[in-house]
């Protein structure tokens, strides 16, 4: 090919273009051929002239009122043009379009009706593309069913949870030549794939206004000379792109070594190409208004698509409607909220106030009762110590509450902060509020250990020599002297609110009746401390120094706590579910306030 298109770049692309649009119709007219290649039909007149010297064309006819043929040797020029398969990226979990996504995957949502990586795998086969590959992770199973509608290969990326899309095309990179790069949840008006491409290419659009987009500055054909995030009025890297056989070798082992970089879990493949950009040649295939669509939230798909304002078909949703007695159009401003280590939540809005919606997070059914936890709420409610209730759920663990504006988490490096929450603290154990249930150590080690035995969650290699040690200190703190109140058990400091001097506690769903002090010790294991950090809170609790007993007992409840939440990680990671080095900086705290308290004994 490099052969025959040896003129210039540009009337490469040109002659390709002619080449293209011959094909699909033969009788096309020059004047058709300018009008789509938007120039001068004396211009196009010159480009079928050269192609014609370079045997490309041939003059069906009588030479001044012929037809122009394509030749053979245009024809398999073209040929090596061909696309050779797509891939699409289906393994991100889409936080944008919560809580719709904790079901179906975004690629899956429908608009008008019809599937968006649906709709993007029959526009491919229009264009005779038939070799694609989805690379899917997040609910990968309900993907296998376009297996046997659309003959589609599926290709599990291992990284979906902790890696953003560098690591899909990493792991396809075996696949990546004449290549269309589709992303699922795209929506395209007009089908603009083709049977053939010559150059690689980034669907571009143009947006007005300020744009957190990838802004492109282009030159000459629109090759792609800078990129940028952020801008204003400007073309902007937007839908599906097509890397060329040449592109394809030159990018793959960039992203290889991308991917094995520190510090680079974020990274889109777009970070490779843009730090690449004089060795990796791109142009932008500049797109009309209304061809391309990325939606970044339900209220983005509310205005395209009308039917979501009625219904989204989501139960969460249909539940919130119920609940505020509003249509679905009125929740509004959905957004993921990344805390806790146990749930899902998201935020969303309601004629302008803010609520936050709790969906009980894989496993925690058999952790939890949620009619223990609903009777906490009910009987803190006269401390006004908690986030407001809007609705509870007490057989499937769902919540309202209204959001807090103008609250930050605790700090428990802070000294002023550690007053307020100890403060917080001490006014619900001395509340004299009593529930029907308790939180015991002992039985909830016993059960968390035998779900995590169950599941074969049991790694530790001294595990048996350790929950010796754990019953030894169980045994000891039944025969100290201590108190009984309500107890939060979850005294994280993300779980404690401060609003100048006030301090709100949320998330009670391991609150009963249990030994105060146990608090204590689990606010210090939950912030990581150091013995001098728990000496200190625990001064500042008692305001003063505490006895032997109470030291002795908050050491105790850190040897216990820290088993069992060893345990309740074990169990969790066996459910598939990742907590780094929690779980084993919880068993190192069992492990080390085991050796205190016998220090502390034999003194």
């Amino acid at each position: 090919m490099n052969a025959i298109f040896c003129i210039t770049a540009y009337m490469k692309r040109r002659y390709f273009q002619i080449v293209q649009l011959m094909k699909e119709n033969e009788d096309i007219s020059q004047r058709d051929i300018a009008k789509n290649l938007k120039i001068s039909l004396a211009y196009v007149n010159k480009i079928l002239f050269d192609m014609e010297q370079d045997g490309l064309l041939y003059t069906e006819g009588v030479p001044a009122f012929g037809k122009k043929r394509l030749t053979q040797k245009a024809f398999a020029v073209f040929a090596e043009c061909k696309v050779d398969n797509a891939i699409i990226m289906a393994a991100g979990f889409g936080s944008r379009f919560v809580p719709l996504t904790y079901a179906t995957p975004k690629g899956l949502l429908e608009i008008f009706g019809e599937r968006m990586i649906e709709r993007q795998i029959k526009q491919l086969k229009e264009a005779g593309i038939n070799d694609i590959t989805v690379v899917v992770g997040y609910l990968k199973d309900t993907f296998e069913y376009l297996t046997d509608k659309y003959g589609v290969k599926l290709l599990f990326n291992p990284d979906f949870k902790s890696k953003n899309n560098l690591s899909t095309l990493y792991h396809a990179r075996k696949y990546l030549k004449n290549t269309y790069i589709l992303s699922s949840d795209n929506w395209l008006r007009e089908n603009m794939y083709h049977s053939h491409e010559y150059d690689s290419w980034y669907s571009s659009v143009k947006i007005s206004g300020k744009t957190k987009e990838w802004v492109l500055r282009t030159g000459l054909h629109d090759k792609i000379l800078t990129v940028k995030v952020g801008g204003k009025d400007s073309w902007v890297m937007y839908g599906p792109v097509y890397f060329s056989k040449e592109f394809s070798k030159k990018i793959v082992p960039l992203i290889e070594e991308a991917y094995n970089l520190e510090d680079t879990d974020d990274w889109y493949w777009e970070d490779v190409y843009r730090r690449n950009l004089k060795t990796l040649t791109m142009f932008a295939n500049k797109q009309k208004a209304g061809q391309v669509y990325e939606f970044e939230s339900l209220d983005e798909i509310r205005l395209f698509d009308s039917s979501y304002l009625i219904s989204s078909h989501d139960k969460w949703l249909e539940l919130i409607s119920s609940v505020f007695k509003r249509g679905e159009h009125s929740i509004t401003n959905l957004q993921p909220l990344h805390f806790g280590m146990t749930n899902k939540s998201f935020l969303f809005q309601v004629e302008g106030e803010k609520y936050i919606f709790r969906i009980p997070g894989e496993g925690t059914n058999m952790l939890i009762n949620r009619k223990h936890e609903h009777a906490v709420y009910t009987a803190i409610a006269p401390l006004k110590l908690s986030d407001k209730i809007i609705f509870f759920d007490s057989e499937r663990g769902v919540k309202i509450t209204k959001f807090m504006e103008g609250v930050r988490n605790a700090d428990p490096n802070n000294s002023c902060d550690l007053k307020l929450c100890m403060q917080a603290a001490r006014t619900l154990h001395s509340s004299n509020i009593k529930v029907e249930h308790e939180f015991n150590f002992e039985e909830r080690i016993n059960y968390y250990e035998k779900l995590a035995n169950e599941k074969n969650g049991i790694l530790y290699n001294d595990y048996l020599e350790v929950r010796e040690m754990v019953r030894e200190i169980s045994d000891y703190l039944k025969r100290l002297e201590k108190s009984f109140a309500l107890t939060h058990i979850d005294l994280v400091p993300d779980n404690l609110l401060i609003s100048e001097n006030e301090v709100y506690l949320i998330d009670w769903e391991y609150a009963g009746m249990c030994d105060p002090l146990a608090d204590l010790a689990m606010f210090s294991i939950y912030s990581y401390y150091e013995n001098e950090q728990i000496e200190n809170l625990m001064n500042i609790y008692f305001e003063r120094e505490p006895s032997e007993n109470e030291r002795l007992r908050v050491y105790c409840y850190v040897v216990l706590g820290g088993f069992l939440w060893a345990l309740w990680t074990s169990y969790k990671q066996a459910l598939g579910i990742e907590f780094g080095d929690y779980g084993l900086k919880m068993y190192r705290y069992a492990k080390d306030y085991y050796k205190k308290i016998k220090r502390l004994l034999k003194e």
